[in-house]
């Protein structure tokens, strides 16, 4: 007998948990949580077996090193950076206007903020991703797939654990066949000599100055409906528009 189907807000909305700044709720709700994401049909191959190893490093490391960590891996520079607006916008003044957008974007649909929480923090999007109807879910996830895809090819070259999060994130979008680089072990993250410093940030950030991220043909996550302002733009803006 196949094990039941979980609901994909469900699935984003555990997802997101776990990309957040490491902390007792979640390391309490663990096992419910992974025996929800790993009991699921929906995620599979490597995928399935990243998610697996994911869980393995949380349970095996106490809180303060998985805090350190996630502050080595998301914390300093672009290329994982959670925001999802970083990779789009950088530090164009469209950026701005396209907070306020997603943000009254998710206040129609009954989601409100805490003061100083930014709209487009993945875990953020990912919540309302979790409250619309399955279809229209599914294709919020999709709007921001290569965005996913950028931050988990950042995440699987430093050879961390998360990768296992944005991989099943992937899945979900139905980017079964994306192919990675083979990963670093996932117990590098431990050694402070494997610990990315600021200025492997820096230099990693510098690459990228003369080849800003775009990602084309992405929707916005408001749907048909959205009225207020411009739609949501998930791929920077060329000059003159």
């Amino acid at each position: 007998m196949s094990a039941p189907d979980t609901p994909l807000g469900l699935q984003c909305r555990l997802l997101g948990a776990l990309l957040h700044y490491p902390d007792d709720e979640v390391a309490l709700a663990l096992p419910e949580i992974e025996q929800t994401l790993l009991d699921s049909p929906r995620i599979g191959g490597a995928a399935r077996r990243e998610l697996d190893a994911f869980f393995a490093y949380w349970r095996e490391r106490d809180l303060l090193t998985l805090q350190e960590n996630y502050v080595a891996q998301f914390d300093r520079g672009r290329v994982t950076s959670l925001y999802l607006f970083e990779h789009v916008y950088g530090e164009s003044r469209d950026r701005g206007q396209a907070m306020v957008d997603l943000m009254q974007t998710y206040e129609r649909s009954g989601i409100y903020l805490s003061p100083g929480e930014l709209p487009d923090y993945l875990p953020a999007f990912l919540e309302y991703v979790g409250i619309l109807p399955e279809s229209e879910g599914l294709a919020r996830l999709k709007d921001i797939e290569h965005l996913l895809q950028a931050i988990d090819a950042g995440l699987a070259k430093r050879g961390s654990p998360y990768a296992g999060l944005t991989r099943a994130l992937l899945w979900l979008t139905g980017a079964t066949t994306a192919q990675r680089e083979p990963q670093a072990s996932p117990e590098h993250v431990d050694d402070a000599s494997h610990i990315p410093r600021a200025a492997d940030y820096e230099a990693i950030d510098a690459s990228y100055q003369d080849a800003p991220v775009r990602f084309m043909g992405a929707g916005h996550p408001g749907g048909q409906g959205s009225t207020v302002g411009e739609p949501i733009q998930f791929h920077a803006r060329r000059p003159g528009r």
